[in-house]
């Protein structure tokens, strides 16, 4: 029998969580030949998501918890999923009900076909405003010219992995994670499942437009130098134009006398230059930014509380009675 480990990173879902648990395990129930082991990961949560996933773990065998000293995001809540994770195969899914559990079987049976992978891809995005839309398939068309990982349309977190490809993920340890950019990074073969969008229906999304704005930014400059190549070549072209406007400038003054610089001229040249000189400089800084974190060798998350230390106590003070 076959061990499947599923990851579920949570902030602040006590409204879903024991609906997302039966949801998916009566999915499970009619699986026959794996053993699940369900690892919820309590992401620094304010609400009541703690004392549920305690009273989960207390009454369920198969299921255990990580809880963190603090919010430290859903890139490290996956992390500490995948390195707790000791099953055959590794399932990371949403607590929302936006992942569909229903899709485990087909996820199974794609794995056992062969692939490393079998990840699910959205084909609509049912209830999402069409900003966040547009912004979503823009950052994918963007992000796979500059990076040299491919993104698929659509993909999200919902997977499930071998422990091969699990070892390979875990074996990038950077802090400021981007895991889409990893898991295609690694590499492996992958099956992709298409999905119809699922509204949520309990609880509020964690995810503001700012917030992923700025997850977009940190997973382009994770896998690419390209925006830096566009500042030089950027800066190139405009010290080209400057040298070109400075000779013309002197010819004509050797030729025609001193005239009179045009206000607008000037300070359209001004600022231009200036909002050139900002860009550059926040691009640099991002890079730079980059860099100031992983050389501070922080890690990714810390642990304030977990089932899985006590029962693995458990277990080894049961051993040593009966020995």
């Amino acid at each position: 029998m076959k061990a499947v480990s599923i990851i579920v990173p949570c902030y602040n879902e006590e409204a879903v969580l024991k609906l997302f648990f039966e949801e998916t395990q009566k999915v499970l129930n009619t699986i026959s030949g794996y053993s699940f082991h369900f690892i919820f990961v309590d992401d620094g949560s304010s609400d009541r998501t703690l004392l549920i996933l305690k009273e989960l773990s207390n009454t369920h065998m198969h299921v255990d918890f990580l809880s963190f000293s603090r919010n430290f995001g859903k890139e490290a809540g996956m992390y500490a999923g995948l390195t707790y994770a000791d099953g055959d195969y590794v399932i990371i899914m949403d607590a929302d009900l936006q992942h569909p559990p229903a899709l485990i079987p087909d996820m199974l049976k794609g794995i056992e076909a062969g692939h490393d992978c079998c990840a699910a891809m959205r084909t609509s995005r049912t209830g999402e405003s069409k900003l966040r839309s547009a912004f979503s398939r823009c950052f994918y068309r963007v992000s796979n010219r500059l990076t040299d990982v491919n993104l698929v349309q659509g993909a999200v977190d919902y997977r499930i992995m071998s422990r091969q490809m699990v070892d390979a993920v875990l074996a990038l340890s950077e802090v400021q994670r981007f895991s889409k950019g990893i898991f295609s990074w690694v590499g492996f073969d992958t099956k992709w499942l298409p999905y119809e969008n699922v509204e949520r229906t309990l609880g509020k999304t964690k995810w503001s437009f700012w917030g992923l704005f700025k997850y977009a930014i940190d997973g382009i400059t994770a896998f690419s130098v390209a925006p830096l190549r566009m500042v030089s070549a950027l800066g190139f072209v405009i010290s080209s134009f400057a040298f070109l406007y400075i000779i013309i400038t002197l010819i004509q003054t050797l030729a025609f006398g001193i005239d009179v610089p045009g206000y607008v001229t000037t300070l359209c040249a001004v600022l231009f230059l200036g909002g050139i000189i900002e860009l550059s400089v926040g691009i640099l800084g991002e890079y730079i930014g980059h860099i100031y974190m992983e050389t501070k060798d922080r890690p990714i998350y810390i642990l304030k509380a977990s089932s899985i230390k006590d029962r693995k106590q458990e277990k080894s003070a049961n051993g040593n009675s009966s020995s």
